[in-house]
């Protein structure tokens, strides 16, 4: 709707509007370009006309959405169902990825996991084990390594700071 807007402020006739993707009818002149990053600026979103910030942006815009918003991982490999989501070939999404943001996608999708796992602590409805099964570990163990690499914290350590957290607010 905000982008609609904007479009629609500067005259720009659009075919469509998805989320992410803007396909405009006429070519954008600089200025109506610089006037658009700007009005979208406000709503904190960015425009991107450089094709691999693109392909990166959809690239993590699929791995949050299948960590994080959906009730069930995919069952096949991630990199055949983020080449399938997006119809670019796993190796040239793979090699863009890394050249631009200097991690693998497979690093990105691990950070990811584990920024998962924590929310799921916090929320403290399921257990390390539970968690580990919904994430698609082998094992709690290996999940356990995981999270302690990535934020050097034990998943007991971390889940013991947020009950030191509460009952210090308690106390409050």
């Amino acid at each position: 709707m905000i982008v609609k807007q904007e479009l629609e402020k500067l005259g720009l006739h659009y075919l469509h509007v998805d989320l992410g993707t803007i396909e405009i009818k006429e070519n954008i002149t600089d200025s109506q370009k610089e006037q658009l990053q700007k009005g979208l600026k406000i709503f904190g979103l960015e425009l991107l006309d450089d094709r691999r910030n693109i392909i990166i942006e959809k690239v993590k815009a699929v791995i949050i959405e299948m960590i994080h918003y959906s009730e069930e991982l995919p069952k096949v490999n991630y990199s055949d169902y983020i080449s399938e989501k997006l119809g670019y070939d796993y190796t040239y999404l793979a090699n863009t990825f890394s050249e631009v943001k200097g991690i693998t996608i497979q690093q990105y999708i691990i950070v990811n996991k584990i920024e998962r796992a924590k929310e799921l602590m916090l929320y403290g409805e399921l257990n390390l084990t539970e968690i580990s099964y919904k994430l698609h570990y082998s094992s709690v163990a290996h999940l356990s390594n995981q999270f302690k690499k990535v934020t050097g914290l034990t998943p007991t350590y971390f889940k013991k700071m947020k009950v030191k957290r509460l009952r210090n607010i308690e106390d409050l």
